[in-house]
């Protein structure tokens, strides 16, 4: 890293020790966002052991913090841009510590969904306020781009990092997982404290939109939660419609009463005009919720029916953290040749071919035989996931790229939600009462159906793009 940052590119002058110490604080706060998720998931088979979690509840300690995130993503940025960046990165990351904290005592369920949902909310904040102090702590141009660059490729490395920590803390005790990022955020919180400056003055005088905020996110969250309760179909089916229907009235009230009537809306509606950014949330939102009903079902395929320690399935998984070195070589040449639209496709057939090998699986597989799966899933997020935010963001006026890069993020963290609460409604539902290992093999193959069919819808949708690309002239693709 200290290599790295004080390397000079492109006529960048070399950053001063205390901006590079500046940078290394906040690629911290990102790096602890991407070993968080990633440390959990490999844990979950140890916490639902421990704490005798269903299934439903287990996949919940997902999704309430995708949803959290989600939820508030688009009020963090706005929320920065108020109070102050500093404060509120600051704010955030003390409220991290102390939720992340209670997740690692919790004895009962809904104390891992409380923790995980506030965790998740204290991200939303944190994220968008970090990537704004390192714009405002680095002069524009070279130095800036270089900074921007290696805090993005961050979150990569965390994540992959994370699964074999993950694997590690959970082989010892799975609370680890939680209070190994309390100790690196209390470290983070006490360097940012003395280093990070706002050198930017928060806006005064600008209105705050709650109303949008919360509405937004009990919309996610009843959707979710609706699709959870799909596992049980026959039982208060009036009921689960209820809160499809609830949450389906908030959607609307969100979009076409709140945000039209809001004096700072969270989401300008006209921006939805540009066809390449609508695409690429749906894009992002299948392949985010393809992803993570996947990890879903293999962590529990790898422990529960074949008996792999945490460590090991940790390693099982570390060649999906392939993105991390492939992507800022690979990618970049590949949407220079192609395209966005080409490259998103591609990356979304691979993840389809990925998910579908997997549809076959027995109990006495090897991993010679998940390793393909594996590799291409990790080519899949290499070729996909940035375009996946180039596109959304293509054609988008300047003044709305804070906007259009909030709602792709959105985006990949409800979807991320809503595939993993499917894969484990229709696992549980397969399985019903059976406890034998055929039965639930035979659930998490048909769970399965969902990342493939996630995956697959994804890459319609690109053709879709690709295909009004082709026919229609350039300006016409285009929003003005």
């Amino acid at each position: 890293m200290s290599t790295t940052l004080s390397s000079s590119e492109a006529g960048a002058a070399p950053m001063t020790p205390r901006a590079a110490a500046t940078l290394i604080v906040l690629c911290g706060a990102i790096f602890l966002e991407g070993i968080d998720v990633a440390m959990l998931n490999i844990a979950l088979p140890a916490i639902r052991a421990d704490l005798n979690l269903t299934t439903t509840t287990l996949s919940g300690v997902v999704s309430a913090y995708v949803l959290g995130y989600a939820g508030f993503m688009l009020l963090g940025g706005r929320a920065a841009d108020i109070f102050g960046k500093r404060r509120v990165f600051l704010s955030a990351l003390a409220v991290f510590i102390a939720f992340s904290g209670l997740g690692g005592l919790a004895t009962e369920g809904w104390m891992l969904l409380l923790a995980r949902f506030v965790t998740g909310a204290a991200s939303a904040f944190m994220t968008p306020a970090g990537l704004a102090l390192v714009a405002t702590n680095f002069p524009e141009g070279p130095q800036r781009n270089r900074a921007v660059t290696i805090y993005a490729s961050t979150a990569s490395a965390g994540f992959s990092l994370g699964l074999v920590l993950g694997g590690l803390l959970a082989a010892i005790d799975w609370r680890w997982v939680f209070f190994a990022p309390v100790i690196l955020a209390l470290l983070i919180f006490v360097a940012a404290i003395r280093l990070i400056a706002d050198r930017q003055t928060k806006t005064t005088g600008e209105r705050f939109d709650i109303p949008g905020a919360v509405t937004l996110t009990a919309a996610m969250l009843l959707a979710v939660h609706g699709v959870t309760r799909l596992e049980h179909p026959d039982q208060n089916l009036a009921w689960t419609l209820g809160i499809f229907g609830v949450s389906a009235a908030l959607w609307l009230a969100f979009f076409f009463l709140i945000e039209r009537l809001s004096a700072a809306p969270l989401v300008r509606f006209s921006i939805f005009r540009s066809g390449s950014l609508v695409r690429s949330n749906l894009g992002a939102l299948l392949f985010a919720g393809s992803f993570f009903g996947f990890q879903f079902i293999a962590t529990l395929y790898l422990q529960e029916l074949l008996g792999w320690t945490p460590i090991e399935t940790s390693i099982a998984m570390l060649v999906i953290g392939i993105d991390a070195v492939v992507a800022p070589i690979l990618t970049p040449r590949l949407v220079d040749r192609f395209g966005n639209d080409r490259v998103i496709f591609a990356g979304f057939v691979l993840a389809a071919i990925s998910y579908a090998l997997l549809l076959g699986i027995e109990l006495d597989w090897t991993y010679a035989a998940i390793f393909p799966s594996m590799l291409l899933l990790g080519l899949a997020f290499s070729i996909a996931y940035s375009p996946l935010t180039i596109a959304a963001t293509d054609g988008i006026h300047e003044d709305e790229q804070g906007l259009a890069g909030g709602l792709v993020n959105t985006a990949f963290q409800f979807g991320a939600a809503l595939g993993l609460s499917g894969a484990s409604a229709i696992g549980a539902y397969v399985l019903g009462e059976a406890t034998s290992a055929e039965a639930r093999l035979v659930s998490l193959q048909t769970a399965l159906i969902v990342p493939v069919a996630a995956a697959v819808a994804g890459a319609l949708i690109t053709a879709m793009g690709i295909r009004r690309c082709r026919d229609l002239p350039r300006d016409q693709v285009m929003p003005s």
